[in-house]
């Protein structure tokens, strides 16, 4: 696959910007800098995008569309490149199986039903699939995720599955609400999760707008996609 050495030069820039406030919020929190994963969020984008990513050492990707991720992740596997693929998006149980062929890790897991349908699907994996909980900080269904009357007995569901590991928590800062207010809400159910399932410590929050205070309470992943990739075409 044929790259771009100007492209290549843009994304190493971007990546640097990136990974320097990632280091200043580690600081600033008092936590190492290793502690915060940088999840590329490359929807949109082209394989060949990943791939130069990949060269430049990030090592976890997301995308949010079970078509485009499917092909993509085809994509760069079939050039040996094996990076850790998220899927973010909302899950509809009809793309279950197709997703658990290429992703490692489901950030958007939203109800019971869907987490028994991955657990079908997962059990002909050699590794278990990666669970995250999709919490809703705000209570608005339209937005995705579980309120936190429902998130006991959907973590439950998973942490009992066989051909899933629960993982831990996601959710994104409502519109409109401070980031601070948000993250510290998220950190409160993370820590309960974690207390409920030892194992369950993963904290995907924060993007390019917000990591900063995602960092300060307690993430361990951050989803940056337009402050690494740039603004996406929207006709794309």
């Amino acid at each position: 696959m044929l790259t771009d050495p100007g492209r290549r030069a843009e994304l190493a820039a971007s990546l640097a910007t990136v990974r320097e406030r990632i280091d200043r919020a580690c600081a600033a929190a008092g936590r190492p800098a290793e502690a915060v994963t940088l999840t590329a969020v490359t929807k949109t984008y082209p394989a060949s995008d990943v791939l130069l990513l990949a060269g430049l050492g990030v090592t976890d990707v997301a995308e949010n569309k079970d078509q485009e991720a499917s092909a993509k992740a085809a994509e760069v596997r079939a050039t040996g490149t094996r990076l850790r693929w998220h899927f973010v998006g909302q899950l509809q149980r009809n793309k279950v199986r197709s997703v658990v062929t290429y992703a490692d890790v489901v950030e958007s897991v939203d109800s019971e039903r869907l987490a028994l349908a991955l657990a079908r699907a997962a059990a002909e994996r050699p590794v278990p699939l990666e669970i995250l909980i999709q919490v809703s900080i705000d209570g608005d269904p339209a937005r995705g995720g579980v309120i936190e009357n429902d998130l006991w007995r959907v973590s439950d569901a998973v942490a009992s599955s066989d051909g899933l590991r629960l993982g831990g928590v996601m959710a994104v800062a409502p519109l409109g609400w401070d980031p601070d207010r948000a993250f510290a809400q998220l950190a409160a159910l993370a820590e309960r999760m974690s207390a409920r399932h030892p194992g369950a410590t993963t904290v995907s929050a924060g993007m390019s707008g917000d990591l900063e205070a995602a960092v300060r309470h307690g993430a361990t992943h951050v989803r940056i996609g337009t402050s690494l990739l740039g603004m996406r075409n929207s006709l794309r």
